[in-house]
């Protein structure tokens, strides 16, 4: 009897993640052009696949990726000279902390932060110039394994070890001298 409604959930479940997924390419944006930050498969992400279960207070893929791609954007575009333009596209992610359901039932939203659960990023990106020549691409795995041994600006952020490793990738990655 109630397959049905297991069956209309998924399908529903179904259809939202292809609508995700047909909208990660869509600059998040439109008013910073210079940088376009979208997402391959969210779902497929390793926070997903290592944090399997759907728990009523966990955070779903779609309520913190358009924040880091926000973030992204926001300081990609104070890094980068004027007429370049930026696309990143994060190919896996998995933040930092991880779910441990052994713990028992009352623990199954709590996101355990450790340092054997360091966070990492793995991405795609494009440097191109105003008429378009390419001026860097490539692939990095970001990771930060000594995330708690560093103090943070925003305690409150759930994202900020996330952030401050993009943080970081830019700095690096896009010297203000080039």
């Amino acid at each position: 009897m109630k397959l049905p409604g297991i069956a209309a959930r998924w399908l529903v479940l179904g259809l939202f993640f292809s609508l995700a997924c047909a909208c990660a390419s869509v600059p998040r944006d439109p008013a910073d052009s210079r940088v376009q930050v979208d997402w391959t498969a969210p779902e497929a992400f390793a926070d997903v696949r290592e944090n399997p279960g759907s728990s009523v207070g966990r955070q779903r893929p779609e309520e913190w990726l358009p924040l880091l791609a926000r973030h992204l954007r926001n300081r990609a575009g104070g890094v980068l000279p004027p007429g370049e333009h930026l696309a990143v596209t994060f190919t896996d992610i998995k933040r930092a902390g991880s779910y441990e359901p052994w713990r028992g039932p009352q623990w199954n939203d709590v996101r355990v932060v450790k340092d054997i659960y360091p966070p990492r990023i793995d991405l795609r990106f494009k440097l191109t110039d105003a008429s378009g020549k390419v001026l860097a691409e490539g692939e990095r795995k970001l990771t930060d394994p000594g995330y708690l041994t560093r103090g943070t600006i925003d305690n409150d952020d759930p994202l900020r070890y996330e952030k401050r490793m993009l943080d970081e990738w830019l700095r690096r990655e896009f010297p203000a001298s080039r």
